[in-house]
């Protein structure tokens, strides 16, 4: 398996979607990618030439800011906006949707799949003996 920025891409997969596989490079910037260094995008993983993966190496590493940087880059940015209080870092606290979306009937999966409806959470009726 080649190694790209310190993951392992699957080698049965073609190029465009093994690159993918990197934490900060999605379909896009795979795309263009491959262009840059002149590799067709249909072509798999174990049929690359070493030079070609040193190719995609120097281009990943030296352009894109991914992985381990991009996770550290993400988590300062939150924590500047809780340190200022912004809306934002609020709602980032609180764990609550931080983009707008309503949070009266939706957002379970932030919230903690709480129920906080009438009834949800009731015990059943005791059995008459």
């Amino acid at each position: 398996m080649p190694r790209i920025a310190g993951i392992d891409i699957p080698e049965k997969k073609r190029v465009e979607i093994a690159l993918t596989y990197i934490y900060g490079i999605g379909s896009f910037l795979s795309n263009k990618i491959l262009k840059k260094a002149k590799i067709d995008f249909n072509l798999r993983v174990n049929k690359l030439s070493p030079e070609q993966i040193g190719v995609l190496k120097n281009i990943v590493e030296k352009e894109f800011i991914i992985e381990g940087d991009l996770r550290r880059e993400r988590m300062m940015n939150i924590k500047r906006l809780k340190d200022i209080n912004s809306y934002r870092g609020i709602r980032h606290k609180k764990n609550l949707p931080v983009y707008g979306q309503r949070t009266k009937t939706n957002s379970r999966t932030r919230r903690g799949n709480i129920r906080k409806t009438v009834g949800s959470g009731r015990k059943p009726a005791a059995s008459a003996t």
